[in-house]
């Protein structure tokens, strides 16, 4: 099975204001904005690379003050949200980790770019928020 990184996830107060630097002071593409209504953010992706498949920066904006990033913001300020690798197989991935009691937090769903995602507990990851993507 091969596992590669996706992106790194960057929670942010202001898309705006990450993609002033991010874009503006780094030169960093903007590839793609959009809004996930399951997960209540909007989302910004620059790859980190010039192949089609290069790791991305994801800065990414509560759209709702209960969502989950709108919390993480407040809580912690911010920064650094979560890591997304890319696998081969999603749902085998999933069987496994579940398998040896991994805690996942959600069932594989259809996220950002139409990609299906489930994202596994920091307690589960070694203190990291992780995101598993289907190639």
């Amino acid at each position: 099975m091969s596992v590669e990184i996706d992106h790194v996830g960057i929670a942010v107060r202001s898309l705006d204001e990450g993609l002033a630097f991010y874009a503006g002071q780094l030169g960093m593409a903007l590839t793609r904005r959009e809004t996930v209504e399951i997960e209540k953010v909007h989302l910004a992706m620059l790859p980190a690379g010039e192949s089609v498949d290069a790791p991305r920066i994801e800065l990414i904006e509560a759209a709702d003050p209960e969502s989950s990033i709108a919390k993480f913001v407040e809580k912690r300020g911010p920064g650094l949200h979560h890591i997304a690798l890319r696998v081969d197989d999603l749902a085998a991935s999933v069987d496994k980790l579940r398998a040896t009691g991994a805690r996942l937090l959600n069932e594989p769903r259809q996220g950002a770019g139409g990609h299906l995602y489930v994202f596994v507990h920091p307690q589960s990851a070694g203190g990291v928020l992780l995101e598993l993507i289907q190639k």
